[in-house]
This record gives C-alpha cells, structure tokens and sequence, in this order.
C-alpha cells in the first residue's frame, strides 16, 4: 500500500505491519482534558500511543503571548515527542480521535506536515469505526518502541500565519472553522467577546463529515469549499478558528479533496481578540 498523506480507511490500517506503522490516539473531551487518557488507557487501537492536546500538541505556557488558547509546541519540545514515540523517516502515521468529528488528530496531522513530515494520515471515523469493524483492541500502555533521534525544523512549505501579516491584509483569504452562531458573535462561550476577523468566510468544520462521521466524498468536499471561496485559489486560503485546532479540520479536507496550499493562522480568533485594539465584526460575513 502506497503511504497515505490525507486520511486512511480502517481496513488499510489494519493491513499494514505494526512495525511499518506508528498510530497515534488523540482522544480528547473539551472540558475534561484527562478523559482521553483515561478513555485511552480503557481500550486503544493496538500498538497506539497516546498524544494530549493540551499537553504534547500544545504549549499552554505560551498563551500569555497572545498565541491564541492552544500556542502551538516548541519545536525542541515536539521533535523530542517524536523521538520518544520511535518515529522514524518513511514510516506511516495514523492519528486518531473518538470519531473524525473529533479534532486533535487533524491538529497532529498539520503540526507533522510543518515539520516536513508528509506520511500521516488520519484515520476516517475515528476510534469508533474501528470498533464498529470488529477490530482488536488493547488496554493500558502501549510497549515502548526504541526512541529515535528525530531532528526537524519547520517545512518552509508549510508557511504559518501571524497576526501582524493579517493587519497587513496580505496574508489571504480567511475561512473561518467555528459553527456560524460563534462566527456571528451570537454566543461566545469560550473567548472574551464574538464576532469574527473582518473579511472572514466562515465553512464550520462539522461541514466536512457526512451523517456517519465520516469525510464527505473529495468531489463533494471540493464543490462545497468552491461553493464558499468562488474564485479564490486554494493556496490564497488562511485557516482560522477559535484556538487552531478545528481549523485543521478544513485544512485537511481541503488537501483531501485535492484543494492544495492552503495555510494556518494559528493563534486564530482567540489570538485576535488578545489585542483589544484589533478590529472584531458581528453577523453574517
């Protein structure tokens, strides 16, 4: 099997040799950040290790730099990450959350692609697909692998967005991922006020799935950002969305449904709204 750079199926992961692969569980419950270490150490795929959002795929002691409610990792603290997983160059990764609709696997996906990495994937339906195949599952920790001697540096590629280029207005076209009633700034249940960057489009990520938790077919997916963006290029596209997790989740549909180039602004809404002093609009974009 070829290796897979956007999502993969269950029945591929399964066929792959666990030495050829390395699974990542990143099951996380907003407002219980221990709840996915507890749902991991319960039952995981097999071989899985475990990543927390908050813990290894973010730098919370970052947040008084106005980087938004999950700063992005060091990339010191994200290379060692890696090595302690055994992660070495050629080798499939395969995140996974709960279900698709889940988002810190999509988030691990984007920070591998940073750092160069372009074997991941994650895997379509999440957790519970798995099940639902009637797969094996395991419990408690998963063995070790031998560390490896991971060094990587930010992929010029995948060129990340900050606040100062938005100012500018040259940074592109911003998508924004957060469920339109947040986007409009009707309710605002986690930042310290609603509304959205001016100019921003807004596509919720929860768009992207289908009823079965499932990504909607490419084709699909492709017609529906067109239906959003109309003429912009996709490399003209800027991801945002509440913290820069979920806003992942439109980056990744987009590569998958052949929509390439498109970036991240990190610190996303809750970065902008660090800065009272930056512009802040209300209803329908």
């Amino acid at each position: 099997m070829s290796l897979k750079t956007t999502l993969i199926e269950v029945g591929e992961l399964a066929a792959l040799a666990s030495d050829d692969v390395l699974i990542v569980d990143c099951r996380y419950a907003p407002g219980d950040p221990q709840q996915g270490r507890i749902d991991y150490l319960a039952g995981h795929i097999p071989g899985a290790v475990f990543a927390s959002l908050d813990e290894d795929l973010s730098d919370l002691s970052r947040q008084p730099e106005g980087l938004g409610r999950h700063p992005l990792p060091m990339q010191a603290s994200f290379n060692h990450l890696l090595s302690r997983w055994g992660l070495r160059r050629g080798m499939q990764v395969v995140a996974y959350d709960a279900a698709c609709g889940a988002l810190a696997a999509a988030r691990l996906w984007w920070l591998l692609r940073l750092v160069g990495i372009q074997e991941a994937a994650v895997l379509n339906g999440g957790y519970a697909a798995w099940v639902a195949a009637g797969l094996l599952i395991e419990s408690g920790e998963a063995l070790p692998r031998s560390p490896s001697d991971v060094s990587l540096s930010h992929d010029p590629r995948q060129v990340l967005i900050e606040h100062d280029t938005l100012l500018g207005g040259k940074a592109g076209q911003l998508l924004d991922a957060r469920a339109a009633p947040r986007y409009r700034g009707d309710v605002e249940p986690l930042d310290r006020i609603g509304g959205h960057v001016p100019d921003a489009l807004n596509r919720p990520f929860a768009d992207n799935l289908g009823e079965d938790g499932r990504f909607k077919p490419a084709a699909q997916l492709r017609e529906e950002f067109a239906a959003v963006l109309g003429d912009i290029a996709s490399g003209q596209v800027v991801h945002m969305c509440g913290s820069g997790v979920t806003a992942c989740h439109n980056l990744l549909a987009m590569e998958y449904a052949g929509l390439h180039g498109s970036r991240l602004y990190a610190p996303s809404w809750s970065g902008w709204v660090s800065d009272p002093s930056r512009p802040v609009a209300k209803g329908e974009g």
